[in-house]
Parts: C-alpha cells; sequence; structure tokens
C-alpha cells in the first residue's frame, strides 16, 4: 500500500532534487562560499514544506473538482495547469506586481528581482493589501458557496452545516455574508488603504461570480449538443484562479524568508509538484469516496484561510498560523472519518 502511495510522488521527487540542487547551484552563484550555498539548499526546502503545509486543502479541492471533469480536461489541468501554477503564479506573478506596481517594464522587473532584490521585496509588500483582499474575497465565496448549498448530503458539524444548508434557498446570501465581512474590515482599516482594499475585494467577487458564470454557459453548451455537462473549460478555470488564490499567501509568505525570486520560485514550485501528486492520488484512490468529512475539513480551512488573508490586511499573522490551522481542520476531518467507517463496519 505504501509503495503504491509512492508511486505518485515519483515525479515530485525527482523535481525536489533537482530544484535542491538548483537551489545550492544558485546559493554559491550569488555568495561564492560554501555557507552561501547551504543556507539557499535550506531556504528552498523549507520554501517547499511551507508550500505543502499550506496546500493540502488545495490539493482536496482539486479533487473534488477534478474527479467530475471530463478526462481530457483532467490531463489538461494536471499538465498544463501544472505549469501554469509553477511558472505563472510563482514567477510571472510577483514580476507582474512589480510591473506594475513601480511602472517599470517586464525585464526592468527581472533585473530588479535579481540585482536589487531588497526593492523587489518592498514593492512586493507594497501590493499586499490588494493581493490579501482578492485572494480572501475569492476563498471565502469558495468556502461559502459549498456549505450553503440544497444539495448537499453529508454533514460533518451538524448543527451549523444543517442552519447553512437550510438558508440555501436565500438567493445571493453567500454573496452578503462576503460583502458584510469586507466592509467589516474595511471600516477599521486606514483610510489610505481602504480604498485599494475594497477595488480589490471586489475584483476578486467579481471573478468568481465570472468564472461561475462561464462553467454555467460552457455546461449548459454541453447539454445542447447532447453531451454530459462534465466540467471543461470553465472548470479548468475555476481551478486555475483557485489555486491562485491558494498561492497568493505562500508567495507573499515566502519573502520573510528569502528576497531572492528564484530562490522563492523553486522552493514554492517544488511544494507544487506534491500538491499535484497529491490530487492525483486522491482521484485515482477515490480518497474522498473513502474519508466522508475530509472534503469539509478542506472547506473550514478554506475559511479559515480566507479570514486569515483579510486579518492579515490590519495585523501580521505568520504563515506557521495558517499551516497548522489548516492541517489541523484537515486532520480532525480525517479522523473523523475513520472513526465513522469503523462504526459503520462495526454495525
Amino acid at each position: 500500500m505504501a509503495s503504491t502511495a509512492i508511486h505518485y510522488f515519483r515525479w515530485a521527487f525527482l523535481v525536489t532534487m533537482a530544484g535542491l540542487a538548483a537551489a545550492f547551484w544558485l546559493g554559491w552563484g550569488y555568495s561564492d562560499n560554501l555557507g552561501g550555498a547551504i543556507s539557499f539548499f535550506l531556504i528552498g526546502a523549507v520554501l517547499a514544506v511551507l508550500e505543502i503545509s499550506l496546500s493540502f486543502d488545495n490539493a482536496i479541492v482539486n479533487a473534488n473538482k477534478l474527479k467530475d471533469m471530463d478526462p481530457v480536461w483532467q490531463r489538461r489541468f494536471l499538465t498544463w495547469g501544472i505549469l501554469i501554477a509553477v511558472f505563472g503564479m510563482r514567477i510571472i506573478f510577483p514580476l507582474l506586481i512589480v510591473v506594475v506596481a513601480a511602472g517599470i517594464g517586464p525585464v526592468e522587473a527581472v533585473k530588479l528581482a535579481a540585482l536589487h532584490p531588497d526593492e523587489y521585496a518592498r514593492i512586493i509588500g507594497s501590493a499586499h493589501i490588494s493581493i490579501a483582499a482578492f485572494g480572501g474575497t475569492f476563498l471565502m465565496m469558495v468556502a461559502l458557496n459549498y456549505f450553503i448549498d440544497e444539495g448537499k448530503e453529508v454533514d460533518w458539524i451538524r448543527t451549523l452545516e444543517c442552519q447553512l444548508r437550510r438558508c440555501a434557498s436565500v438567493r445571493g446570501l453567500e454573496i452578503a455574508l462576503v460583502l458584510a465581512v469586507v466592509l467589516v474590515f474595511a471600516s477599521v482599516m486606514a483610510a489610505d488603504d481602504r480604498a485599494r482594499f475594497l477595488f480589490a475585494a471586489i475584483g476578486g467577487l467579481l471573478t468568481y461570480l465570472a468564472v461561475e458564470v462561464l462553467g454555467h454557459v460552457l455546461d449548459a453548451r454541453q447539454r445542447t449538443v447532447g453531451v454530459a455537462a462534465q466540467g471543461g473549460l470553465g472548470a479548468f478555470l475555476y481551478l486555475e484562479v483557485l489555486d491562485a488564490s491558494f498561492s497568493f499567501d505562500g508567495v507573499i509568505g515566502a519573502f520573510a524568508l528569502t528576497h531572492n525570486l528564484f530562490l522563492i520560485a523553486i522552493g514554492l514550485g517544488i511544494g507544487a509538484m506534491y500538491v499535484r501528486s497529491m490530487t492525483i492520488m486522491l482521484v485515482e484512490r477515490q480518497t474522498l469516496a473513502h474519508f466522508r468529512y475530509l472534503e469539509h475539513g478542506a472547506f473550514y480551512s478554506i475559511l479559515v484561510l480566507s479570514v486569515i488573508m483579510f486579518a492579515q490586511t490590519l495585523w501580521h499573522i505568520p504563515e506557521l498560523v495558517t499551516g497548522v490551522l489548516g492541517s489541523a481542520f484537515i486532520g480532525i476531518a480525517l479522523v473523523s472519518s475513520i472513526l465513522h467507517n469503523r462504526r459503520q463496519t462495526a454495525s
């Protein structure tokens, strides 16, 4: 059983070895001594662990969406999607932030990242409020849309989830709840930051709604031509935006360990490969069907992450706290699922 599970991570292991070797070489190039090379090696390893710890829920939600997707789009997401996740979100996205915030060209942004990493990190930090507002809004919509659903049949924390399911007939309830949270945080925020926060939060909400509308339109078109609606381009885009929202926290948090863009890309890229491997394993082994509350734990973790992202616009919250809380919900949900299975077997 263990050897079968390891089979899914063979590419992740290869990328880990290549990535840590690249981190060692990069450190040697910057410092020209063994100490600097070892430092880069260790930071790369820590970044990979950080990304993995923050992404358990990402893998579970990916698997939940992928199990209903057309096999062709499954393969596209697991190939092209992972390339977008690694290169788009871990390299291009931080560069675009600097391009927009500093008003410079892409080539100048790369030079800034390579030659002046402290200034590069400062510009990234200045955009943190907008990033957190966008990601927090999108992720909160994802979580609430899962719980406020009349078709949801399994409850984990029944008192809360039953009430939310009963409220599903109130149209737009999840949007109202998210906007209420946004207004609460905006009301206690400094006036200079409020406009950026609200603009980014509304952008996150509109992005979620646009992806949902696109998915429904494409599914309706599939039904029109007589094909079962299994989620194609709409589901693909949904997963890409979802992955981007998850990545915000890891990318920003990585700058607490190093200001080197290339080392950050290596460490987080390694972590992204493990997320891909976990996703494939969950889909092919139908793990979500065997552990009925695991999915619930992931969405509670997403809800907590969204609140933390909003809170980070006001206070500094260590990434360790985010990783521990997310892993705790998933771990408790896993234990609850195992206990449920044992009770079912005994009865």
